[in-house]
């Protein structure tokens, strides 16, 4: 029995170590396999039998997350964030301008659609502009990378986590907005004054020739399809109408489609992300069935110490399993806690240049291109960005 219980958390241990390092040192495994591979392990060890392993996953997060990807899947092939960012391009002609304007577009779209999306979509962009306007892209990847993670704390389909929160916690979608809007534009104009004082070469005002970039392809009757069902989403999350449903109906709408094929939409779903969300459901759960959380109990109490464990377990673990475990802890009622939760797990992403998917892909995008963007230059401006806006959360939701 003894050996069993060393087993389990044996499991448990390796599994989270494997979580926050994102790989397990001599296999080729992903966080997605390590959930999946920890779960099944839990399952077999006898903390969970199968029928409860699978209660122990919220239908409704998943079919949110997929419907969402389904709806930026076709954003994507539509051309509408290729046209968003000319649009904002079009408004400035600096390099100051620009590094204003890609932070709260950037910002602002990620809000309603998720971050991980803009950082993919908008790096190459980003990168391209750069190089012909001969500017230093390295403030322009952060400037993107920083302002999808705090322009996603908005609202509750803005990051996989606040889709987490929004399902545990009930709290309607345009509530949770004006709670947490604030936080993000205050963050967004810290972002910007970040990288003023690092990078003098953004602080100039003087005009420059903009190249916008050739590629663009704008698909006119899928544009407007697109477009239309996505308001239509917007609209009715504002108006309180479920989460899930809303968005499992916009993304069946845009599948019933003659022009593009199904295969190509759904090569854009993160199933990786689909199946670690599964597999973290189930760790949870083991996780509450051990009764490990106890010592955190105390600790929630407070709002200042409910944000501080936040963020460094986010930093840890990655800040969806920092939720799913810290979730059982928060009674359903208590809003405020539930919104500290959200923009904590959230602003901590960027902290460090590991914090956050939205930074890996900036960074691996860049790295594709021959642009290095280190730890260390991540860090210096991702440290004060993160204690600042985590500061600004307390005193506007407290």
């Amino acid at each position: 029995m003894k050996i069993i219980q060393i087993a389990v958390y044996g499991v448990l241990g390796l599994t989270y170590l494997g979580l926050a390092l994102g790989y397990l040192p001599g296999l080729r495994m992903n966080r997605a396999t390590i959930a999946l591979v920890g779960s099944a392990f839990l399952i077999a060890l006898g903390v969970l039998n199968v029928q409860e392993a699978w209660q122990a996953i919220d239908a409704n997060t998943i079919v949110f997350l997929l419907s969402m990807m389904v709806v930026n899947a076709n954003l994507s092939y539509a051309g509408f964030f290729q046209q968003a960012l000319s649009v904002l391009l079009k408004l400035t002609r600096s390099p100051l301008g620009l590094l204003i304007a890609l932070t709260f577009g950037s910002g602002l779209l990620s809000a309603f659609f998720l971050n991980d999306t803009l950082a993919l979509v908008f790096t190459p962009l980003t990168l391209s502009l750069a190089q012909a306007l001969s500017l230093n892209p390295i403030p322009y990847l952060l400037a993107i990378a920083g302002a999808t993670n705090i322009g996603s704390v908005a609202t509750l389909s803005g990051n996989p986590q606040n889709i987490l929160i929004g399902s545990f916690s009930g709290i309607r979608y345009i509530d949770f907005l004006q709670a947490l809007a604030p936080v993000a534009i205050i963050g967004l104009f810290i972002q910007v004054a970040l990288l003023w004082l690092l990078y003098p070469d953004v602080r100039s005002l003087q005009p420059c020739s903009i190249v916008l970039p050739n590629n663009q392809r704008i698909f006119k009757p899928l544009f407007r399809k697109t477009l239309i069902i996505t308001t239509a989403l917007l609209i009715a999350f504002a108006l309180g109408f479920p989460l899930a449903e809303s968005a499992l109906v916009a993304a069946s709408l845009l599948l019933i489609t003659r022009r593009i094929k199904p295969q190509r939409v759904l090569k854009k779903v993160d199933w990786n992300l689909l199946v670690m969300f599964s597999g973290l459901f189930i760790l949870t759960k083991a996780t509450q069935k051990l009764n490990l959380l106890q010592p955190f109990t105390s600790t929630v109490n407070s709002a200042a110490s409910l944000l501080g464990l936040t963020v460094v377990l986010s930093n840890l673990i990655s800040n969806v399993p920092a939720v799913l475990l810290l979730q059982p802890l928060i009674p359903q009622g208590d809003t405020k806690s539930w919104l500290m939760l959200a923009a904590g797990s959230t602003l901590a992403g960027n902290l460090t240049l590991f914090g956050a998917v939205a930074n890996l892909i900036t960074v691996e995008a860049a790295a594709e291109l021959g642009y290095k963007l280190t730890f260390w230059e991540h860090l210096r401006f991702g440290v004060p960005l993160t204690l600042l806006t985590v500061t600004i959360t307390y005193f506007l939701v407290h």
